[in-house]
């Protein structure tokens, strides 16, 4: 992570050339993209403060509209949604989208970070962006910036159909504190074109079953058959 060294006014203006918002306190601007990493030589202006509100921020406003985007979706599919917006990798992609990394004030021991610790570096980091905007401008100046980089990602229509397995584990420990556990219900046909028949179930929900060319594939149908019959997900095809 290669950072420029600018001075708040500098910085300001770097990011009104990307963002198009003119900092009223560029100062605050500067603070909140310090790394506590640069403490040494920034003594007690790190960005962890605004990180926890921009936090807040953007789950209000991406809640809000998903609602208005997906009137009909249940709550289960509103929560895949929202926690596919929200996670880290998300946050980083479009961190990354502005040149938001080499903007950010750290120390010479996160510079070189990979990973998974960079990844959460730079949504961090997006998160105290959009936690100055709202105190720049309140909400409705954090809600334009994150409706410009968030819009066509909430209305994909694959926003909510990542990983079948990945999202029943997700719902399944939210909504039952429980870990999905897979079975192998039968294996039909010749060994080079075999069908496998998978079950799953969640603490004291009914199982469900789905079908597959490998015990993987049938893995995936039989999680996604449960998330569509809990109104987690919607029946492929369906209006969303």
């Amino acid at each position: 992570m290669a950072t420029k060294r600018l001075s708040a006014d500098a910085l300001a203006d770097e990011l009104k050339r990307r963002i198009g918002h003119t900092f009223a306190d560029s100062q605050r601007l500067q603070r909140a993209l310090t790394h506590a990493s640069a403490r040494s030589s920034h003594a007690g202006v790190d960005y962890e403060r605004f990180e926890f509100l921009g936090d807040r921020v953007l789950g209000l406003v991406v809640a809000d509209m998903l609602l208005a985007a997906f009137p009909d979706a249940a709550e289960g599919e509103l929560s895949v949604r929202l926690n596919a917006l929200v996670n880290a990798e998300a946050l980083a992609e479009i961190a990354e989208d502005i040149g938001l990394p080499e903007l950010i004030r750290a120390g010479s021991d996160v510079r070189g970070l990979d990973g998974r610790k960079r990844v959460n570096l730079r949504a961090d980091a997006l998160e105290s962006l959009i936690a100055v905007l709202y105190l720049d401008g309140g909400l409705e100046a954090a809600r334009a910036f994150i409706h410009k980089y968030w819009q066509s990602r909430a209305q994909a229509t694959g926003a909510a159909r990542r990983d079948a397995k990945t999202e029943l584990q997700e719902w399944a420990h939210q909504a039952a504190t429980a870990v999905p556990a897979y079975k192998i219900e039968s294996r039909e046909g010749p060994d080079h074109d075999p069908l496998f028949t998978v079950s799953v179930k969640v603490g004291g929900f009914q199982l469900a079953t789905g079908s597959g060319r490998s015990k993987r594939e049938a893995e995936q149908a039989a999680a996604a058959a449960l998330l569509v019959r809990e109104g987690v997900w919607l029946k492929q095809g369906s209006a969303a």
